[in-house]
């Protein structure tokens, strides 16, 4: 037995990357879980997808009822959908501002929107936002990115604070560069991808980038019924990023 048998999660974004290897672990840990996705065809059983745009809020509300009606609840709710962004703030115009802004705060919202009639059903509601740390370090040409991160930090605990009261849990993870598809798409965009790939991996004090699974490690904990006094926190898995500063390595000699 688990703590998420019986439980109902939503992951967003759950078709690759992070929200796939989080599905997976619900699933594995016992919780029913639903994948939207704008593309969630060929996810893994038992996973069930629904198409959903996070930018859209009628394309949102409708795959949320369409999660109650097949399951009849839903406790979970992680918010992992979310879009890259390279430049400085004059690499990019309105219109891009927009575009990320849009899908990786808004999108937030809506999900969580949608699903808290639901989730105010559940005696052990929780939502989980996928951060960053960008949201409170500054990386380099990532202005549009860090801006959008650090608003969904400041979402994450605005809502704690309204809905703590009505059972439900609200936190968020702050990974840094994880190995996905997601960063592989990003790295597309430089010049030298293997050269940037490389800084990714040394930028994290462990020398290498985040798994998708690490991440989910800790999604999982802030999601599970275990973790009832946790809300309102911001857990960080990013390789020691945050708070270390280790010394290069030299050669022995």
């Amino acid at each position: 037995m688990s703590e998420f048998d019986g439980l109902v999660a939503v992951v967003t974004g759950g078709a690759s990357g992070i929200g796939l290897a989080t599905a997976r672990s619900l699933a594995e840990r016992g919780a029913t879980v639903a994948v939207l996705d704008l593309a969630p065809d060929g996810i893994p059983t038992p996973l069930e997808g629904f198409v959903a745009d996070v930018s859209d809020r009628t394309s949102v509300q409708a795959a949320i009822a369409a999660v109650g009606e097949r399951f009849g609840r839903i406790d979970i709710v992680i918010n992992n959908a979310g879009i890259s962004a390279v430049g400085t703030v004059e690499d990019n115009d309105d219109a891009e501002w927009a575009r990320v802004l849009d899908i990786n705060v808004v999108g937030m919202a809506r999900v969580s929107a949608a699903a808290l009639p639901w989730l105010r059903k559940s005696p052990c509601a929780a939502i989980v936002n996928v951060c960053s740390i960008a949201a409170l370090n500054g990386l380099p040409q990532r202005a549009i990115y860090g801006a959008s991160k650090g608003a969904v930090l400041a979402l994450t605990f605005a809502m704690a604070t309204d809905h703590v009261r009505e059972g439900i849990r609200v936190n968020c993870v702050s990974p840094g560069t994880v190995a996905t598809p997601f960063v592989d798409r990003m790295l597309a965009k430089f010049d030298d991808p293997v050269a940037e790939r490389a800084a990714l991996d040394a930028r994290q004090a462990t020398g290498r980038m985040v798994t998708p699974e690490e991440v989910a490690g800790a999604i999982l904990y802030l999601a599970s019924p275990l973790s009832a006094s946790t809300t309102g926190t911001a857990l960080e898995v990013d390789g020691g990023v945050h708070n270390l500063r280790v010394r290069p390595v030299t050669p022995a000699g």
